[in-house]
C-alpha cells in the first residue's frame, strides 16, 4: 500500500512538471487540480501522451484509455461495423464497441462514427480505423467512469491542428484547393523549418511526449498529438519551447 501511494504522488508530481512545460499559459490552479484528481483516480501518464489540455479542458487519448484498460486488466474490448448505418462508398463508418471488465462482467457498449465531414483532413481517407478508435474509446469511458471526451472524438475540432498554411507547403504537398495534406513527417519537418528548431532535439523531444523509445515507434494519433502541441508552443513561447529542446541536448536525455 505504501509503495502504491509513493507511486501514485511521484506520477502526481510529474504530471504537474510535465503540465506546466507543455502547457503553461493553460495550466491554472484550477486545471492543475483536475489534473491530481485524474492522476490519483486513473494513473494517466501526461509525458506518455494520455491525457492532454486543448483550450483549457483535459481530454484523454485513445492510448491513455488503452493503458488505463489494461492496468485494471479489463477482460476483453469486441468491436464490428454496424453495416445499416455505414456507406463505405461516400467514407461514412460507423461501429460498436462492447467492453468487458471481467470475464463475467457486464458489457459497456459505446458507438463511433466517422465520415468526411467529422474527421482531421490529417486522416481524411482513414475514416474506418478513425470510427472504430472512437467507438472503443466511448465504450471504454463508459466502463471506468471517466467523464473526459477523447480527442480521437473531437477530430480536431473538425480542423487540422493550423501550423500550416498553404503559402508555407512545398511540391504541392498542401494546399487549401482540395489538393492532398501533407504527411505527418512533411508537417513536422515544416514546422522544424519554420521556427527554426533543432531536428535532433525534437526528435528527442516527439519520443518522451509519445513514451516510446524513437519517434518512428510512436502511433499515427499520437505523432499528431505531438505536433499539435508543438505548433502551439512554438506559437505562445518559442523561448521556452526552445528551452524545453535544449534540456534534451544531454546524452542522458535523449532517447536513441
Amino acid at each position: 500500500m505504501t509503495s502504491n501511494l509513493k507511486a501514485k504522488s511521484q506520477l502526481v508530481r510529474r504530471n504537474l512538471a510535465h503540465a506546466r512545460a507543455l502547457w503553461p499559459a493553460q495550466c491554472s490552479k484550477l486545471t492543475l487540480k483536475v489534473l491530481r484528481e485524474l492522476t490519483t483516480t486513473f494513473g494517466f501518464s501526461v509525458a506518455s501522451g494520455e491525457i492532454r489540455i486543448i483550450d483549457g479542458h483535459w481530454y484523454v487519448t485513445h492510448s491513455g484509455l488503452l493503458g488505463l484498460a489494461n492496468r485494471r486488466l479489463c477482460n476483453s474490448i469486441r468491436v464490428e461495423p454496424v453495416i445499416q448505418f455505414s456507406d463505405p462508398t461516400t467514407g461514412r463508418w460507423v461501429f460498436k464497441s462492447t467492453v468487458h471488465k471481467s470475464r463475467h462482467s457486464h458489457g459497456f457498449v459505446g458507438f463511433g462514427d466517422a465520415d468526411p465531414s467529422n474527421v482531421s483532413p490529417l486522416v481524411r481517407g482513414a475514416e474506418m480505423r478513425v470510427a472504430e478508435t472512437r467507438a472503443v474509446n466511448r465504450a471504454l469511458r463508459k466502463a471506468y467512469g471517466i467523464g473526459l471526451c477523447s480527442v480521437e472524438e473531437l477530430g480536431w475540432l473538425s480542423d487540422p491542428p493550423k501550423p500550416f498554411p498553404a503559402s508555407v507547403a512545398s511540391n504541392g504537398s498542401h494546399s487549401s484547393n482540395g489538393s492532398k495534406p501533407t504527411r505527418l513527417r512533411d508537417q513536422l519537418c515544416l514546422l522544424i523549418r519554420q521556427y527554426n528548431l533543432d531536428p535532433t532535439l525534437v526528435k528527442a523531444y516527439a519520443a518522451d511526449f509519445c513514451g516510446t523509445q524513437t519517434l518512428k515507434d510512436a502511433s499515427r494519433d499520437l505523432v499528431e498529438s505531438f505536433i499539435s502541441h508543438l505548433s502551439s508552443s512554438a506559437k505562445e513561447d518559442l523561448d521556452g519551447l526552445i528551452c524545453k529542446l535544449n534540456s534534451y541536448s544531454q546524452p542522458s536525455e535523449v532517447k536513441p
